[in-house]
């Protein structure tokens, strides 16, 4: 996903800069990392708060193969619900959860 198609994601809070990192992206606002791109897809960030909402929308948390013994390492990460890449309003009500967590993030 080139970075254009990432900033009109996010277009309904304003300004977001992306950074490369771990063989993707971290896409911050106001310098909080809200979201990651990796292999060609955003995840939003989430926390005990709004990770419900995730689930209920059918949402998958990304994990990864952890060192040991190969198990899987959730991340507070989730994928975007697929209704919201057809309607601006829905995607910038599921940026602005993610934004809210990463404000709630220490």
């Amino acid at each position: 996903m080139d970075n254009a198609e990432i900033e009109e994601m996010f277009q309904a809070l304003g300004p977001v800069t992306i950074r490369r990192m771990f063989g993707g992206k971290g896409i911050y606002h106001h310098g909080r990392i809200l979201a990651l791109e990796v292999y060609d897809e955003v995840l939003l960030k989430a926390d005990a708060e709004s990770a419900p909402h995730f689930v209920a929308a059918g949402s998958r948390q990304w994990s990864y193969e952890g060192k040991k013994a190969g198990k899987p390492v959730a991340m507070p990460y989730w994928s975007i619900p697929d209704d919201a890449f057809d309607d601006p309003d829905i995607m910038a009500r599921w940026v602005r959860l993610a934004y809210e967590a990463a404000l709630r993030a220490k």
